[in-house]
């Protein structure tokens, strides 16, 4: 393992040697952490601002792990879950929802002590999890096709959004809109009435991880067959770019203040493109582990954090961003990115 973690350090550092006589590196490793007995794989991230925690879904070890960021270290592990896939923290509440593939259940924990405090059951296969602030609503797709739009105070379904198939990344835009992978489509739903919009997938397949660019109006969708990159305009549904990605990606996101894309990608692979009026074009690439597919970004924090999964048991953060110097202590201002 020691060995292992040395040449992992080693290929993750080398773009920022390499390349410093010439252009800055985008994203350069800070920490590893290691995140102790976790077996299987790992899917999604989520970050507690508030505490400085990183909330680890340990899918194939039926666990949630709780880094503490600030200390760089495991501050412990919820057991018991059944395949936990999705999570998130929702403020207005002060809790976390984490959505369990097994079971179908969201299990709810209290955000200082992680206590249970409730669970929600959705019946089969809940999945990807987000939050509504300007509704404060949590979003869960699950099962064959649909959307549970949860009340985070009372804990109760208020909605379910019937779909073709199951969903995988989604976003919340003014309207929301869904990846259908199983149906070929990306649909635009209206979260008000529940009525859909189904935009073409261009032949495309595999379609997961999605974001949204709100200052070009633009929905991001990544493809895994091919490995592409496709913007689609949100206001009429037209692609307005194309680019090549790297392959089996997991998440993707928009740098907003330097107007750039990161997509993390199971070939082992951080893909960083820049943007423009005319499309995409790579900027750089940075070397994980292979499998290491799931990732978060942070916009205004020095950090990314990201887990690789089948048991490679941590996560590196790449932290600057390249934007001044980063201290463990400083507050959030930059922009971060964890892979695991």
């Amino acid at each position: 393992m020691l060995g292992w973690a040395i040449l992992l350090a080693a290929s993750l550092i080398w773009p920022a040697a390499a390349n410093a006589q010439t252009t800055s590196p985008p994203l350069i490793l800070e920490a590893k952490i290691p995140l102790g007995q976790v077996s299987g794989c790992i899917d999604h991230l989520a970050i507690d601002l508030k505490r400085r925690r990183l909330l680890v879904a340990e899918l194939g070890n039926n666990s949630l792990g709780v880094v503490d960021l600030a200390a760089g270290r495991v501050l412990g592990k919820i057991a018991g879950l059944s395949e936990p896939q999705g999570v998130a923290y929702v403020p207005s509440s002060n809790s976390i929802f984490v959505a369990n593939g097994d079971d179908g259940s969201v299990r709810v924990l209290r955000g200082e002590d992680l206590a249970p405090i409730g669970r929600i059951e959705l019946g089969d296969d809940a999945d990807n999890v987000r939050v509504d602030t300007a509704h404060n609503r949590v979003l869960v797709g699950y099962g064959k096709g649909a959307l549970a739009v949860i009340d985070p105070v009372s804990l109760e379904k208020t909605a379910n959004i019937r779909l073709k198939a199951h969903p995988e990344g989604f976003q919340i835009d003014k309207p929301g809109t869904q990846n259908v992978p199983d149906a070929d489509e990306i649909v635009v739903v209206d979260l008000a009435t529940g009525s859909t919009q189904s935009l073409s997938a261009q032949e495309a397949g595999s379609n997961f991880p999605m974001a949204i660019d709100g200052d070009a109006h633009r929905i991001l969708v990544v493809f895994r067959s091919p490995p592409i990159l496709m913007a689609l305009s949100s206001q009429d549904g037209h692609v307005v770019g194309k680019a090549e990605t790297c392959g089996d990606a997991g998440d993707v996101f928009v740098d907003r203040k330097r107007r750039r894309v990161y997509v993390s990608c199971g070939a082992g692979i951080v893909d960083v493109l820049e943007s423009n009026e005319q499309g995409y074009r790579r900027f750089g690439r940075v070397p994980t582990v292979p499998g290491a597919r799931t990732s978060v970004f942070v916009p205004g924090c020095y950090w990314r954090y990201g887990p690789s999964p089948m048991s490679r048991q941590r996560f590196g953060c790449f932290g600057r961003l390249h934007e001044g110097s980063w201290k463990r202590s400083s507050p959030c201002r930059g922009g971060g990115y964890c892979l695991v």
